[in-house]
């Protein structure tokens, strides 16, 4: 995937043309790497889920949830291999050419192989024993069998089987088994073609820009894997170790650098917590805000280049990427700054000592960093300075990361940990890229139920100012960013609002900010935010301690959302400036 854009690049430097179909076979790795990546995320059991029924329930209620989940997850896999099956059936007979002598069914094949290996992966990891085992497997069957009853088809049932669904996620089954066994559900009750839900899969994952998210993804991994964090945190603490609150502020940066690359806050506390909290304390910092700040520390940054939250909006809303980036600038800055002085109040507070300012040391610090320091002014030069398309920057930062940290610093290996740190990564993408996936399905159903245009109608019906319904769009996307994570709420909530934020004048780059902000808040939102069960995880706390530890960064930057909703100046000035 990296090497196809590297050569293009080269290539057309020094001659016209390009390697043919060189853009549509990256774009199937993508599908590839999207389901490889998720089969081997079903196998190490890291499917992302939105909690565990264990963690709800101690003793034989968690082991039951566990095998409720397990059916429930197998049946909805299972209802997806055979509607992948029906589409390469159909593609099968005919055939349409990714490139000369390549049909399109040789890379939809690995949709229908991937759902099978999930389910079975499920009904395995349910139980040590045989009998639950089989248990499951007899109500996955019962279940594929009520499938196929007409009489049932159509009626109430579906209600009482999204409840089964719903029940089934809380109880820990994967994200991707709610999206895409409501889908299921949905397209089955109104007698619609299954199969237009992997049709839909396969349209997301092979789009232009959607390679960017797994290479970039990859250059964040190698960062985080190698000792580019020490590097980064020692530039940081030598320019702003002086100020009171210093280390805080240090935290805040280096955090927010990482997650431009990882997308999601995951890579960023698992990776840099163990390195972080141990700082913060060792300065005397109390172990309470310390905790939250990495907590809300954990999902700066999703707007500044190369998001892959912005990316992935910019995709599904047809808005142009380069100027949600633009515009994500101040609003990205103005979160940092009130985090940070949140951590420069604490400083004050628990007086803590303050180090002098070394200029020699900053700038041997700065020099020694250096490589890490302009990988993001690679990105910016090659996204806005026209010499490489957004899928070719992607690629040239993942290069930059790999020469870096393996040739240059020689932290990583080449043979013993490249191969860990790329099939992290494609874990990590898989997890992400199937929820994306399935989610496109239930996106493709609301669309055909007119579900926009009615929610339209309904909020011009009953709401007449502007200023009222982005109060109630922030209340919404609360909501959903407690519920859901990011990735499957652009998906799924994005098409929704885009037609209903236009009918109200409201910019569609400022609507992306509003969205994006709001979604950033619900990593810290109870009862599913995604920072508070990994930091949980990660600092071994419960997640009533990590609950009270981010209350203060909640109310914080609940504030600032506000504030980027309502002052429009925060998101559309700095565009306006630049012409754009």
């Amino acid at each position: 995937m990296a090497l196809l854009p590297l050569i293009e690049i080269v290539y057309r430097n020094i001659a016209t043309g390009g390697i043919p179909g060189s853009s549509v076979i990256v774009q199937h790795l993508t599908l590839l790497i999207a389901f490889t990546g998720a089969a081997i995320a079903a196998r190490e059991g890291r499917l992302l889920s939105l909690t565990s029924g264990r963690a709800l329930f101690k003793g034989k209620y968690g082991e039951f949830t566990r095998y409720y989940a397990s059916a429930i997850g197998a049946a909805v896999s299972v209802g997806l291999f055979w509607a992948s099956w029906q589409m390469v059936k159909i593609d099968y007979e005919y055939p349409i050419n990714i490139i000369k002598g390549v049909p399109n069914w040789t890379a939809e094949a690995v949709m229908p192989i991937v759902f099978i290996l999930i389910a079975v992966r499920l009904i395995l990891k349910s139980s040590p024993r045989i009998k639950i085992r089989l248990v499951i497997v007899a109500v996955v069957i019962l279940i594929a069998i009520l499938g196929n009853v007409e009489a049932i088809q159509g009626s109430n049932f579906v209600w009482f089987g999204l409840l089964l669904i719903i029940i089934s996620v809380a109880f820990g089954a994967p994200i991707f088994v709610g999206l895409g066994g409501a889908a299921l559900l949905l397209f089955w009750s109104d007698f619609v073609p299954i199969a237009s839900i992997p049709a839909e899969s396969y349209r997301i994952v092979v789009s232009p820009t959607l390679p960017t998210i797994p290479l970039f993804t990859l250059a964040g991994y190698i960062l985080a894997e190698s000792n580019a964090a020490k590097r980064l945190v020692k530039v940081f603490r030598a320019w702003f170790g002086w100020l009171p609150g210093g280390t805080p502020v240090v935290t805040v940066a280096v955090c927010a650098f990482f997650t431009t690359f990882t997308g999601g806050s995951g890579v960023t506390i698992l990776a840099l917590g163990g390195l972080l909290l141990p700082m913060l304390i060792q300065e005397k910092y109390p172990e309470k805000f310390s905790i939250g700040l990495l907590t809300a520390s954990g999902s700066l940054g999703l707007f500044f280049p190369p998001s892959l939250a912005v990316i992935l909006y910019g995709v599904i809303s047809h808005t142009p990427i380069d100027e949600i980036f633009i515009a994500g600038i101040v609003p990205g800055i103005f979160l940092m700054i009130l985090v940070a002085l949140w951590g420069i109040r604490q400083g004050y507070l628990s007086k803590i000592e303050r180090t002098e300012f070394n200029l020699k040391e900053a700038f041997e610090a700065l020099w020694e960093a250096k490589w890490e320091v302009a990988l993001p002014v690679v990105v910016l030069v090659g996204i806005y300075g026209g010499f490489t398309t957004m899928v070719e920057t992607a690629a040239l930062a993942a290069l930059y990361a790999l020469v870096v940290e393996v040739f240059i610093h020689k932290d990583l290996s080449l043979r013993y940990d490249l191969p860990r740190v790329v099939s992290s990564c494609a874990t990590l993408i898989g997890g992400v890229l199937i929820i994306l996936s399935v989610a496109m399905g239930l996106t493709a159903y609301l669309v055909d139920a007119e579900v926009p245009m009615l929610a339209l109608e309904f909020v011009q019906t009953h709401v007449e100012s502007p200023w009222v319904f982005l109060l109630t769009l922030n209340i919404l996307l609360l909501l959903v960013g407690a519920m859901m994570d990011i990735f499957s709420a652009i998906v799924v909530i994005v098409p929704l609002i885009v037609p209903i934020a236009a009918a109200y004048g409201i910019a569609p780059v400022h609507l992306a900010i509003i969205f994006l902000a709001n979604l950033e808040l619900g990593y810290l939102t109870p009862p599913v935010g995604m920072n508070l069960f990994l930091a949980s995880y990660r600092f071994d706390k419960d997640l009533l301690t990590v609950y009270r530890a981010a209350i203060p960064y909640l109310i914080i930057l609940l504030i600032g959302v506000i504030a980027i909703t309502y002052i429009p100046i925060l998101t559309l000035g700095l565009g306006r400036l630049l012409g754009y």
